[in-house]
């Protein structure tokens, strides 16, 4: 007899939780919009911090298709859910405050916030890099990389050359997929851009020497790996630096496998 009672007060309890749930079956639930929510903050997180690379809708609508295949919905899904929360403003804001929670936690647990560009300086052979020196790609993530953008007080001198150096580990033969570094430098009406693609472990430089004839205004690029592969895998970036030399010192020559665009 108590068995047959805890059942039904079990089943009794299952039935209330289902049918008191306030959300419709047809919207995303609160842990889903939570989750989606904080994917899309960091989304556009990644076009403010990289204007140049988002800079038409066409660009910012693939970033945010990443979103939703990675949560497995449809825009209209999430379009839809947007309607049902905006008119349930106080079950959407409980949502949101999670969420806002949720991206805090990441960017802490990251220990990933841009630091203020180094100020310029004619001091030789200076490290220059804001960000954290290591971390970890792997397939699937939201956005597999770092993205940096150093903007100093007084602009670089004319002709200062930039190298970004790294230790790279953890590539395997079945990776279908590399590590991919672009940098670029900005003297105002010239843009120097130097790509490289990464398949084997070890050290890599990417090398840039601004022209000699106007000041560097800003030095910027991302470090990443395209998550189209389904394959599990890791790759460690570690040792990160960025060298500003001046002008007559520093690396002479691009290296082989580098492009100049």
């Amino acid at each position: 007899m108590r068995n047959k009672f805890g059942y039904t007060a079990f089943f009794f309890l299952l039935f209330l939780l289902t049918t008191c749930s306030k959300v419709p079956d047809h919207i995303l639930s609160e842990k889903k919009m939570q989750a989606v929510i904080t994917d899309m903050h960091l989304a556009e997180s990644l076009i403010a911090s990289d204007y140049n690379r988002f800079n038409n809708d066409s660009v910012k609508k693939v970033l945010y298709n990443s979103v939703f295949t990675k949560h497995q919905i449809t825009q209209a899904e999430y379009d839809s859910s947007l309607i049902w929360y905006g008119q349930n403003l106080d079950i959407y804001l409980q949502v949101y405050d999670r969420a806002k929670i949720d991206v805090e936690q990441r960017i802490k647990d990251l220990g990933d916030v841009q630091a203020k560009a180094a100020p310029s300086s004619n001091q030789d052979s200076v490290n220059i890099w804001p960000r954290r020196s290591s971390f970890e790609l792997f397939p699937k993530a939201l956005f597999n990389g770092v993205v940096f953008d150093i903007v100093p007080d007084v602009a670089y001198s004319s002709g200062s050359s930039f190298v970004l150096g790294m230790k790279v580990w953890g590539l395997t033969e079945k990776q279908t997929c590399f590590p991919e570094i672009r940098m670029s430098v900005d003297q105002g009406d010239t843009i120097l851009t130097t790509n490289r693609k990464i398949q084997q472990d070890g050290y890599h430089e990417v090398f840039v020497k601004s022209m000699p004839i106007k000041r560097v205004r800003r030095v910027y690029g991302f470090i990443r790996l395209d998550n189209s592969d389904s394959t599990y895998f890791k790759v460690y970036i570690d040792s990160l630096n960025l060298i500003k030399y001046n002008y007559g010192s520093g690396p002479t020559k691009v290296l082989k496998k580098d492009t100049i665009n």
